[in-house]
């Protein structure tokens, strides 16, 4: 039974870190559970409800992502200890998603097989969800031995691709205002730097953590100016050009993706900051006797 009770720890103890994380995943759903009761969804109320699962499935699939670096960065090992439950809450959302598409779609299953055939996003989405299910259900203690820890990984590795395909997703369907998948994905585009650095020994600290900010932000603002120049045709430069009216007229409601991907990573660099942990001292320099002691 400890194992399946999402507040305590592997060694049967109380976690309030795994109490708080399986609480704060519950919020989406509640909050939707909430505006459905009180009549808050709109006009389509089943359609809201698939995109507003949708939505948060995308955001807490990138936040399991963030779970790696960030024990390193935030030197917080016991972070790792929610990875699991996070990203099986990753895939509770995106089979809520799906059940409450074939819903609108009042299971008429004809209809639901040809819309995902017909329409790319659909597919896309479908994939991205085919793939979350295979990690969902391989993510036990008992599979990692069944198919060996080599083999596992390989297969889970396979989430980044994931994310991309659900990224991609998000920005499909959300035809005109791409203003959320933009930011999501330069979260995720941090989140993937953040991870290279680690790959090629690059230490994490402040300055390249602030470096990284600053080059994932503009890279947003660009991702964003080219998805709006490709599929509108609006110009590339007056889009570009609309990530400086935050300065400009220095109100917070003109800031873009890009903006709140460099604020996302000047936080992380500055937690980095307050809690990097002082340097330790080779073991030769610790073990010296002083000479005061000798004498």
């Amino acid at each position: 039974m400890n194992d399946w009770l999402p507040w305590l720890d592997r060694k049967g103890r109380f976690s309030g870190l795994r109490a708080g994380t399986f609480a704060l995943m519950l919020v989406p759903a509640l909050w939707l559970a909430y505006d459905a009761w009180m009549g808050q969804l709109g006009s389509k109320p089943w359609t809201q409800a698939v995109h507003d699962t949708g939505t948060w499935a995308v955001r807490i699939l990138v936040l399991t992502l963030a779970i790696t670096p960030f024990r390193r960065i935030l030197d917080w090992p016991k972070l790792v200890g929610v990875r699991r439950m996070v990203g099986l809450f990753v895939m509770f959302y995106a089979l809520a998603h799906l059940t409450l598409y074939c819903i609108d779609l009042a299971f008429d299953w004809g209809l639901i097989v040809s819309e995902i055939v017909k329409r790319f996003y659909l597919v896309v989405g479908f994939t991205a969800l085919t793939g979350l299910v295979a990690l969902g259900i391989t993510s036990t203690d008992a599979m990692i031995r069944r198919l060996g820890s080599a083999n596992w990984q390989r297969l889970h590795n396979l989430v980044y691709v994931i994310a991309a395909l659900g990224l991609l997703h998000f920005a499909l369907q959300s035809k005109l205002d791409v203003t959320q998948p933009v930011l999501v994905t330069g979260l995720f585009a941090l989140l993937m730097v953040y991870r290279l650095m680690q790959r090629f020994g690059i230490p994490y600290d402040t300055p390249r953590l602030i470096a990284a900010a600053i080059v994932t932000g503009l890279l947003t603002a660009l991702c964003e100016t080219a998805w709006y120049a490709l599929t509108t045709g609006v110009s590339a430069w007056l889009v570009f050009q609309a990530n400086f009216d935050a300065f400009t007229y220095g109100d917070i409601s003109f800031l873009r993706p890009g903006h709140w991907v460099l604020l996302a990573g000047l936080v992380v660099a500055a937690a980095h900051a307050w809690r990097a942990p002082a340097p330790r001292k080779p073991r030769r320099e610790r073990n010296a006797v002083p000479a005061q002691a000798r004498s």
